[in-house]
């Protein structure tokens, strides 16, 4: 048992550390109030540098991807991410943004989908073209609702699969991502941690990545979201455009249909 003084000392430290945490997160607030101003988020910027990137020849074909079919017909953007992840007949899988943009860059400029993996997520700080194409072709469906199809075979046993990985626990933490995510009013770290299984929580991440992470001082795309979960869960590193992130983006996708898109987001 602490004496007399060790306990003041000890709940004075605690009082501070915990002043120190809500300060942090105040000035953190405050940070992200600056930024909420659209012409202020440096997303947008990225929005910019991944349409520049969209529209410039590049790769052993010096070609660009104006031509990409992103599942509305050959060089639509606009509206085609709020329908995404979705099946598509010419690659024989059903790809999220991320796994269709390396398909195009492989199929019409030559960029081999492995080199495309290798770049998809930056250093903090850093740019990478994929998080910016893939906030480009995000942006074209900003105030749209999500309306992922689920009409195809494939579609439906993505979607089976993600809410299978959903519930799995695995690792040395014996987590699941319903650990943290089946639960209302749940928080870690000061962070509130939306309950997926709702269509409220659901629209939390979905309508807002890819987005501006002020920590990371970088875009971060719903395929790295996925890759730090699995990270934080102790879990070994799920691979970029795999089957188990395409199909837990499907299965989030669809619990928040109907979800208006706003991003670039913005989070901490």
């Amino acid at each position: 048992m602490l004496a007399p003084k060790c306990a003041v000392g000890a709940m004075a430290g605690l009082a501070m550390a915990v002043g120190g945490s809500a300060a942090q997160a105040d000035d953190l607030e405050v940070y992200k109030q600056m930024l909420s101003d659209p012409f202020a988020n440096p997303g947008y910027l990225a929005a910019d540098a991944g349409e520049a990137l969209w529209q410039t020849p590049a790769g052993p074909k010096n070609a660009t991807l104006e031509g990409c079919d992103l599942g509305l017909g050959a060089g639509v953007v606009d509206g085609a991410f709020a329908q995404m992840p979705r099946w598509f007949e010419d690659a024989g899988r059903v790809m999220d943004v991320d796994t269709r943009i390396g398909w195009c860059r492989e199929t019409l400029q030559g960029i081999p989908m492995a080199e495309t993996a290798k770049g998809a997520f930056s250093k903090r700080g850093g740019r990478s073209d994929m998080e910016q194409l893939v906030l480009y072709v995000a942006s074209k469906s900003e105030g749209l609702p999500i309306q992922a199809p689920l009409a195809h075979p494939k579609e439906q046993e993505a979607y089976a699969l993600g809410e299978a990985m959903f519930f799995r626990r695995a690792g040395t933490l014996d987590y699941s991502c319903a650990t943290c995510h089946s639960n209302t009013g749940a928080r870690i770290r000061l962070q509130d941690l939306p309950n997926l299984l709702t269509p409220e929580g659901a629209a939390v991440p979905m309508t807002t990545w890819p987005t501006y992470r002020v920590s990371h001082e970088s875009v971060r795309t719903m395929q790295h979201r996925m890759w730090d979960c699995y990270w934080q869960m102790r879990m070994p590193d799920v691979a970029w455009g795999s089957d188990v992130t395409i199909a837990l983006i499907t299965y989030m996708a669809k619990n928040a249909e109907g979800a208006e898109l706003a991003v670039p987001g913005l989070k901490r």
